[in-house]
């Protein structure tokens, strides 16, 4: 049987450690922070998003996520425009050089990625790993467990 707390501890160290090497390798390709690549690939996909919105995806508080925005904004790479439909908030969005940015770094975020799973891992392993993260995110999703 699987001891839980190793599995913990293996998982939060390659967590740690896989986080790193990306991060890493699009600082030295791309001059890109890995917090910033994913953003601007939210953004990407998803036009339109609020802060608040961002947070939630990547479970941050709205102060931080509203921070990195502020450096991804300074830098030219998004930018925040009124929203629409709600007077009170704005949307972020891309600029054409956040864009073309975000285009750039994928194929090395993607490179990298390989690298750390598909060349250690087979696709059914690949695959189980997958369901099981899945899994086990929708079954704690944002309940933290009540003791006595």
């Amino acid at each position: 049987m699987t001891d839980v707390r190793m599995l913990y501890h293996d998982l939060v160290r390659f967590e740690t450690e896989l986080w790193a090497a990306v991060d890493a390798r699009l600082r030295l390709d791309c001059d890109l922070p890995l917090t910033w690549f994913e953003i601007m690939q939210l953004l990407r996909h998803r036009e339109g998003q609020r802060v608040q919105d961002v947070a939630e995806e990547f479970v941050i508080t709205v102060g931080g996520a509203s921070k990195v925005i502020d450096r991804i904004e300074k830098a030219g790479y998004c930018r925040r425009v009124p929203n629409p439909h709600d007077r009170r908030s704005t949307l972020i969005v891309l600029t054409a050089a956040g864009t073309t940015r975000a285009d750039e770094a994928a194929p090395v975020f993607e490179d990298e990625l390989t690298h750390r799973f598909s060349s250690v891992l087979g696709p059914a392993e690949l695959d189980r790993m997958a369901a099981g993260l899945r899994l086990l995110r929708s079954a704690t999703a944002g309940t933290p467990r009540k003791t006595a």
